[in-house]
């Protein structure tokens, strides 16, 4: 089974799942990691989500998933909050604007590879940020290796 085909059919599956709890299906990832293969399913509420949260909608997917069998391969599910994720969709962009994000680029720009700012948008397929120094910096989306969230206490 495909790997896009996989997630396509677990979001399928999940989300009137995880709607169910009141949270909203926010990512759905199936990658290998060394010798595994790991399903993450990353979900969201007003508020955030808890470790309770999580454990509710792993033991709902978890069930659900045994019951459908989708992949017959075996894997490790995961249930997160997408707080540390990679923004992947047009829509996180726009979810996550003006908060702080890394961006890793494959190949040095003015000598550096990361690059921290503020989340000004995506513009077609640019990244568009805000650094620290106010300076404005753009990057095409097939450029930029990640984009996540940076989490400030």
């Amino acid at each position: 089974m495909a790997k896009k085909k996989v997630e396509e059919i677990v979001e399928e599956l999940a989300l009137p799942a995880v709607e169910a709890l009141g949270f909203e299906l926010v990512d759905v990832e199936f990658i290998k990691e060394g010798a595994n293969w790991y399903l993450r399913v990353y979900i969201d509420k007003q508020g955030g989500i808890t470790i309770d949260d999580c454990q509710a909608a792993s033991e709902r997917l978890s069930d659900m998933l045994d019951k459908k069998d989708p992949i017959k391969q075996s894997y490790i599910l995961e249930v997160s909050s997408p707080g540390e994720r990679p923004l992947k969709k047009d829509r996180d962009y726009e979810r996550f604007k003006g908060e702080f994000v890394e961006v890793k680029l494959y190949q040095p720009l003015n000598g550096k590879k990361i690059y921290e700012g503020e989340l000004l948008g995506l513009k077609g397929d640019i990244v568009e940020i805000r650094t620290a120094e106010g300076t404005d910096m753009s990057f095409d989306r097939k450029d930029t290796a990640l984009v996540r969230r940076i989490i400030r206490f």
